[in-house]
């Protein structure tokens, strides 16, 4: 009696050609090869020391700090927000940027917000912020 062959036994289509692993193999090395520079260039995060601080306060209609308000935050030449953080207790706010001359422009998203008597906030107008190099800038955000 005769020995079949592996292949015999299973149907046409289901085996594995030697080509399929070889060409994921290969794949595989090429998106890695394109998505580690990738990722090694946007791993670089802000910290201390390669970053300047924007710190601000928001400012309510009768002068007053306002807490939970929504500051955003983008670069003078770009057209949406980058950055988006909240007023805290004392209507302080700041946010990490890149270090460098650059100029950012912030705004209160007041959506939703409201005075203690009631009557809806709305955002004053936009604030323009000049950065030079490794530094803190205070400014403020006025609601009317």
């Amino acid at each position: 009696m005769r020995k079949r062959s592996r292949t015999a036994m299973i149907p046409r289509g289901m085996h594995s050609s030697r080509r399929g692993p070889r060409r994921q193999r290969i794949l595989l090395c090429l998106v890695v090869l394109l998505v580690i520079p990738a990722v090694a260039q946007a791993g670089q995060r802000l910290n201390a020391k390669n970053s300047a601080v924007i710190f601000g306060t928001v400012w309510g209609p009768d002068d007053r700090p306002v807490y939970g308000v929504t500051v955003k935050i983008r670069r003078a030449r770009d057209k949406k927000a980058r950055w988006e953080v909240h007023s805290n207790r004392l209507g302080e706010f700041e946010q990490l940027v890149p270090a460098g001359k650059e100029t950012y422009v912030l705004w209160a998203d007041t959506r939703g917000g409201k005075t203690p008597e009631g009557r809806h906030l709305r955002p004053g107008q936009l604030v323009t912020v000049e950065v030079e190099d490794k530094e803190r800038v205070n400014t403020g955000v006025h609601l009317k």
